[in-house]
């Protein structure tokens, strides 16, 4: 199909216009009719940087970001709640986008509507631009007559989430700059430094200490091995991904991933506030309890949590209450129990959960801004051990040499 960009008057005289895919103009003309749509001018459109943008969708590199969803949503809730036509207000959104898959995906929604079909359902023809969360809570606006609100929160829910997100980031950056850049030395230390000293004490004829000689001995091999240690640093890499994508493996991964010392709390808080706050926002919704305990557990982006909100679903499918259930996982916290329960208690759960998840978006902001703190000291450790070995594996034999030459 080739693209034509359209302008036309609809049925109150008033000027309109788009682009639409079809295979020529007669057909733009034919569906522009029969939307009461008298067109004016059609012409083809010039992509934009098809090749690049071909190039883009083949690599994943050109898969719509949180920024854009969220743009999408504040965009569609402006225009829903303005009383525009919902065609109408798709295909303006799909000609301002810079995405071109979302666009696409747009124009996917657009040509589902003219066919009859709802909005949700244009939506779920493109699973890898909108989550099943998105789709379903559209879903519950679309049928209640609350579409603009079901925007609104779509959008405010993934503001939250890119906020938490760079947040992590930013926290994480210093530390792993740290880490790559102590890499880098060692790095340099084996293949550039250590030979020209192992040089030296092999001209000297001297026995030589054993943290030298394991050192000269790494270095050897860095030498002389580094392409073997590149494929197998790339080796590992992809394995580990691999394995990653194994239902055994992401649970395993995502396990031991709260865990981990210093920054396994931060990602535990994380992860329940997440929880909280979409399990809130699927409850005020109007969502199915069960329908939203399975989005819940597709939301917070952890198979071992999300095994623990399967496990709640399951629990309330045989008739038990959501604090019941969510205490016989043994994973979530006593505050987040106390809540769920009194919430329960009170009619308010949705309100429950949300206070829950503002109080540890607290937690993790305080713990995101003393992250640095708590990891400065064991990198610290780490890089004293690490200098510590470097030093006596060279000044060693060299106090050796020059103890021998004075006698």
């Amino acid at each position: 199909m080739n693209g034509f960009v359209w302008q036309g008057r609809n049925s109150r005289g008033q000027l309109v216009s788009g682009r639409v895919d079809a295979e020529d103009m007669d057909r733009v003309a034919e569906q522009l009719l029969k939307l009461d749509i008298t067109p004016i001018s059609i012409d083809p459109s010039a992509d934009k940087a098809t090749t690049g943008s071909s190039l883009g969708v083949l690599l994943g590199l050109d898969k719509p970001k949180l920024n854009d969803l969220i743009l999408f949503s504040r965009q569609m809730y402006t225009m829903t709640k303005a009383g525009v036509p919902l065609i109408q207000g798709l295909k303006n959104v799909a000609n301002s986008t810079r995405n071109r898959q979302l666009a696409d995906a747009v124009n996917k929604v657009v040509d589902a509507l003219e066919s009859g079909r709802g909005l949700a359902a244009g939506l779920a023809l493109s699973p890898k631009i909108f989550p099943p969360m998105y789709i379903s809570i559209i879903r519950v606006g679309e049928t209640s007559g609350a579409l603009d609100q079901a925007f609104q929160q779509m959008a405010t829910y993934l503001e939250l989430e890119r906020d938490f997100r760079a947040r992590m980031k930013a926290a994480l950056r210093y530390p792993a700059m740290v880490v790559i850049a102590m890499f880098i030395a060692v790095a340099i230390l084996m293949v550039y430094v250590v030979p020209v000293f192992a040089n030296f004490f092999a001209s000297q004829d001297a026995a030589l200490p054993l943290p030298t000689r394991i050192i000269v001995g790494a270095s050897d091999f860095a030498v002389n091995w580094w392409w073997l240690i590149l494929l197998a640093l790339a080796g590992a890499i992809v394995g580990f991904r691999a394995w990653i994508r194994t239902a055994n493996g992401r649970y395993l991964w995502d396990r031991t991933k709260l865990r981990i010392p210093v920054v396994g709390n931060i990602l535990f808080q994380g992860t329940l506030a997440r929880f909280a706050r979409s399990f809130a926002m699927t409850y005020r919704s109007g969502v199915p309890l069960i329908q939203g305990l399975t989005l819940v557990s597709r939301a917070v982006e952890n198979e071992y949590v999300a095994q623990a909100v399967t496990d709640m679903r399951t629990g309330i499918e045989r008739g038990e209450s959501v604090s019941r259930t969510a205490q016989a996982t043994g994973l979530f916290t006593p505050l987040v129990l106390q809540m769920i329960s009194v919430g329960e208690e009170t009619g308010e759960v949705e309100n429950m959960l949300q206070e829950t998840a503002e109080f540890y978006e607290r937690e993790v902001d305080y713990d995101l801004r003393n992250l640095s703190d708590a990891i400065e000291p064991i990198l610290l450790v780490f890089l004293a051990a690490l200098v510590l070995i470097l030093a006596l594996g060279v000044f060693l034999p060299m106090w050796d040499l020059g103890s021998a030459a004075l006698g």
